[in-house]
This record gives C-alpha cells, structure tokens and sequence, in this order.
C-alpha cells in the first residue's frame, strides 16, 4: 500500500484537527506518516463512540462508499498522505494485483469491526480493558513471555468511548489490574504490561507464546 502514496505530499494537522468529517464526500484515502488518529461516530443521543485507532503506516478510508461513514481526528499531530479515489480505481484497472490487495485491506477493517461488536456485546469491562491493551502490545510485535511496554496517546476518555465504558470505570479497572500486579502505570500515556499471559487469559485469548505479530510502528509520546 505504501507504493499508491508515493510521490504525494503530506498534510499536517495539529492534536483535535479533523482530517474529515462523518458524511463528507469520500474523495479520497489516507495513509499515516507520523501520528494517530481517532475514528469516531456520534450517536443520536449525542454520545461519541469510537470505533478505532490509527497509527503510522496504517490506511484509511477504503471501506467508505460515497460519503465517510466515520469522523477522523487527530489525537496527536499528524502527518499524512492523501490519494483520489478516482485515481485509485483508475490504478486498480491498470495492476490486477492491487485488486486483490484493496480487498484483502477492505476485509481487514471488516473484521477489526467485528471482532470490536463481539467485545462490546460479550465482554465485561476488565476483559475489554485487558483485550484492548493486549491489542496494543500486539501491535509491538512484542513477546509476550516477557513485560511488554506499550504508548497510548489516546486519553482515558478516548478509551472509554472506544470499550463503551465511562471513564470512571476505566480508570478504576486500570488500578485494579495495578493492584493485582497485572500492569504497571509509568505517566499518562505509557503502560507495562508485566504478565501477558494472564491479561490474554483475562481478554479471553489463549494462544501460545509466541510473539504478538505486529502492525504499526509505535511512536514515543511525552509522560
């Protein structure tokens, strides 16, 4: 995916900028350079949900049809690359194999959401918290056998509107999995994960020991 933005510029935008707005035209994908972003919908009653994160090197965008059907924001300053749809399925006509590649990420975001309906119907709020930092670290690549530290520049707030939680709930589920000697808390944005098992066992997870694959790159962020 990266080759499609070569050559494109990129955009900056500053911490609680929108990139684009739910209903918007959808004109356009986005790959990250540098940054995260949150993707969130509001719903009727006037609550926010957030349906996911992204990170460097991650897309977005390709499972929208005509209009966006999410809001974007940056939760950090942000910098990304941005291509017409137009082109792109002019270039999808050309490249049989990128056909195959834009379905098979179309089908990664398909199954990201399903799997986030599964832990907001089925799971309760500690296994939500522990399957979201679990989530976290397997972004890392990290080993599990062994503690994990993981950079979260959402806010708390971010995170219980993404698990569905009130914020009060998450921070409380966060120092009961201190207390327990589950996690350690190193500043606002930085999280030890010190027994992986456990919090996989907790996440209702119970693969074996190898590394967590990874998808994105994690960024540094300041405490």
């Amino acid at each position: 995916m990266e080759q499609l933005f070569v050559g494109q510029p990129a955009d900056k935008f500053a911490a609680g900028e929108g990139v684009f707005w739910e209903g918007d035209t959808a004109s356009d994908i986005f790959q990250i350079v540098e940054g995260c972003l949150r993707l969130y919908r509001i719903l009727p009653d006037g609550r926010r949900a957030i349906m996911g994160f992204r990170f460097s090197g991650e897309t977005l965008g390709l499972s929208c049809e005509d209009t966006y059907c999410y809001t974007a924001e940056a939760v950090t300053p942000v910098r990304l690359r941005r291509l017409s749809r137009a082109r792109l399925r002019a270039m999808s006509d050309e490249v049989r194999q990128l056909q195959s590649l834009l379905l098979e990420k179309v089908f990664e975001e398909i199954r990201d959401a399903r799997q986030h309906i599964i832990v907001l119907g089925q799971l309760g709020a500690e296994e939500r918290t522990a399957h979201f930092l679990v989530s976290a670290a397997r972004r890392t690549g990290a080993d599990r056998r062994r503690p994990v530290t993981i950079e979260l520049p959402m806010t708390r707030q971010d995170i219980a509107d993404y698990l569905g939680l009130t914020i009060e709930t998450v921070c409380r589920v966060l120092s009961k999995l201190k207390r327990d000697g589950l996690i350690a808390l190193e500043g606002r944005h930085r999280i030890v994960l010190l027994r992986m098992t456990d919090l996989q066992h907790l996440a209702g997870e119970f693969d074996d020991a190898e590394p967590l694959a990874p998808t994105w790159t994690p960024a540094k962020w300041p405490h």
